[in-house]
């Protein structure tokens, strides 16, 4: 007997071409319960669809999940239209999805979380600018919480190890089921109207879409918006977004990391404080040898260590000037003086008197210089000048 054996990747490809040959498998609605839900970093969706009696593998590529309108979750009842193909590798088929519509109340509730979360957002209760500063420094962190289970017991240990004097106000409310949503808004309320705190945190542990959905209810979500006291929400585990995320002032992604955005760390404030003093110990160091260098420098100047030399100088500064002007008036006295001489000169040369000198006189008749002989008739006595002396003479 002769063999023609195949190999197993051969095999794979012929089941796979037999899958892709039978057009039922390239378009089929499927509907069962998701479970093994995982969101791969890639991007795609791996999931198990089963129901009572059976599952099969299934996978939603990044290709398609924008049109996704919610988060899959395990126990979520949902319809899948999809393709089955088998992949060679594994040798195993499997869904490929490219629709998901939610089923049940999980549909229902996903459906009505989109609703409000879009009309909220519209109205502007995410809005940036609504959003109130966390205190760096609380007196009073107000919990609103289950007074039993993890979380409180969680963020009393994460705040006393940050900050043994931290205080603690837990105001206990029911965290789900019915009526859970009221009584949370009213603990938020109640903060406000009596100034329970400095900030409060709304928390609660993990859960699947119906366990959280107090957090997705309007009247929750209004509750923080109006709340004058900043809100740290932080409700599910890390990768849960409710209603209350989205409104809070700060989210958490779990009730640990709440207490540390609330409670500032004692230990790492001492750290700061104390590098600032050393800080501003070497910085206050500095300025005092600074200051010290200028002291010393201006009393090593001459201002202090011979205080009258400028005096002194100023003296001397006077004494030249005073000489300078002495010497500029007796200047001004000479030059007036040899021009008075020289006026005097000029004067005495030309003074009538000064022609007796030469052997003339002068004749006067009753006080008047005569000039003429007609000024002198016979008998009238006259006045006659010389150099040395006046006489007295008689015309005949």
């Amino acid at each position: 007997m002769i063999y023609n054996p195949i190999s197993v990747s051969e095999l794979n490809k012929y089941i796979k071409s037999k899958f892709e040959e039978d057009e039922y498998f390239d378009n089929v609605l499927v509907e069962g319960e998701i479970s093994n839900c995982k969101y791969h970093y890639t991007g795609h969706i791996y999931f198990t669809l089963k129901d009572e009696n059976s599952l099969i593998k299934s996978i939603m590529f990044k290709t398609y999940t924008p049109h996704l309108d919610f988060t899959l979750q395990d126990g979520m009842k949902v319809i899948i239209l999809g393709s089955v193909s088998v992949f060679e590798r594994d040798g195993t088929y499997q869904l490929y999805a490219k629709a998901i519509k939610g089923l049940g109340k999980m549909g229902d509730l996903r459906a009505a979380y989109e609703q409000l979360k879009e009309k909220l957002e519209k109205e502007g209760l995410f809005s940036p600018e609504h959003k109130k500063q966390i205190p760096m420094f609380p007196r009073t962190i107000g919990v609103l919480t289950s007074n039993t289970g993890s979380v409180i017991r969680d963020i009393i240990n994460v705040s006393t190890r940050r900050n043994p004097n931290a205080y603690i106000k837990l105001l206990p409310v029911p965290v789900q089921g019915e009526g859970a949503a009221t009584k949370i808004a009213e603990g938020i309320e109640l903060m406000n109207k009596e100034n329970l705190a400095d900030v409060i945190i709304l928390a609660r542990g993990g859960g699947s879409l119906e366990d959280l959905w107090p957090f997705n209810e309007e009247i929750v979500a209004r509750a923080i918006y109006n709340s004058k006291i900043p809100v740290i929400s932080a409700v599910g585990h890390e990768t849960d977004f409710t209603i209350s995320d989205f409104v809070a002032d700060l989210r958490a992604p779990t009730p640990s990391a709440a207490a540390e955005l609330a409670v500032p760390d004692i230990n790492l404030l001492k750290d700061s404080l104390s590098k600032y003093q050393n800080r501003y110990k070497q910085a206050l160091l500095k300025k005092m040898q600074l200051i010290k260098l200028q002291y010393e420098k201006c009393m090593a100047s001459r201002v202090f260590t011979n205080p009258l030399q400028k005096v002194n100088e100023q003296y001397i500064y006077i004494d030249s000037i005073v000489k300078e002007l002495i010497y500029k008036i007796e200047q001004k006295l000479q030059n007036e003086k040899s021009k008075a001489q020289n006026i005097m000169l000029k004067l005495d040369a030309l003074s009538p008197l000064k022609t007796l000198t030469r052997g003339y006189g002068i004749v006067s008749n009753k006080g008047k210089v005569v000039k003429s002989i007609k000024q002198l008739p016979k008998g009238e006595e006259i006045q006659i000048r010389l150099q040395d002396g006046q006489t007295n003479a008689k015309i005949i």
